[in-house]
This record gives C-alpha cells, structure tokens and sequence, in this order.
C-alpha cells in the first residue's frame, strides 16, 4: 500500500515556525559568542568617532561643518 504525504496549510506554518525559532537561535549564538566582541566594541563607537566634524552653531545662528585642521578662529579670519 502507498501512502502520500499531504502538506496542508498547517504543517507548512508550523515548519516555517521551527525554521524561524532556528534561524533567531544561531542569530543570537552568532551575535554573543566570544568571537565578536572586538568587533562589536568598535561598531558601538562609530557614533561618536565624527564628534570633531559635527555641526556646532558660530554664534550668529549659522551652523558650519569643521574642516579637519582649522581652528574656529582661522575660519572667521578667512585663513
């Protein structure tokens, strides 16, 4: 006797369900293990690495990006 396997609506969720819960469980092994750190620690300060480049207001409202080098006072001066 030969029997068919069926995949109705309900074994195709609960299989997208398991293959989900695996992919978020070696997502998370991947992001904690201890291979990452380093990495992870420099990621985390991107933000703040462009703090001598960001916009400051010079004092009569008008905002200005830093070139790398100048002081404020060359910049008012023109030098």
């Amino acid at each position: 006797m030969e029997q068919t396997v069926v995949f109705d609506r309900g074994f195709l969720a609960g299989l997208g369900t398991v293959l989900a819960m695996i992919a978020f469980v070696g997502i998370c092994l991947w992001a904690y293990s201890g291979r990452n750190k380093a990495r992870f620690k420099e990621a985390a300060l991107l933000p703040f690495a462009d703090e001598e480049r960001s916009l400051e207001s010079d004092g009569d409202g008008d905002s200005h990006l830093e070139t790398p080098g100048k002081t404020e006072t060359s910049q008012r001066d023109g030098k």
